[in-house]
């Protein structure tokens, strides 16, 4: 059952941690990325990691936030800026927004 400002999306990054850039990489998302997106409304919900197949190596999910709320985070400075600094450290680098249902969700 939904109540009124129960979270409708969930947002999706998926990316390849770029070689030489793990630790830094680490270091910015636990220390930096995370608790910014946590200030800005958003939990994260999934974590995971891929060791075989072509798929992204990292994929990180949010949740926390209606649509409307979330397309106005994501287009605020914040954002913008947490973002180009992750792009420092992955490639292959995408994100979407995706309806909000229990279990995993790609």
């Amino acid at each position: 059952m939904m109540t009124e400002n129960a979270p409708t999306v969930k947002f999706v990054l998926s990316f390849d941690i770029r070689a030489g850039t793990q630790q830094v990489y680490y270091q910015f998302m636990i220390g930096q990325f995370i608790p910014a997106l946590q200030g800005m409304g958003l939990q994260m919900t999934d974590a995971w990691h891929t060791v075989y197949g072509d798929y992204p190596s990292r994929i990180n999910s949010f949740v926390g936030l209606d649509l409307k709320s979330l397309r106005e985070m994501l287009s605020g400075p914040e954002w913008k800026e947490l973002e180009a600094r992750l792009q420092e450290y992955v490639d292959n680098y995408s994100w979407r927004i995706i309806p909000l249902r229990d279990g995993f969700q790609l």
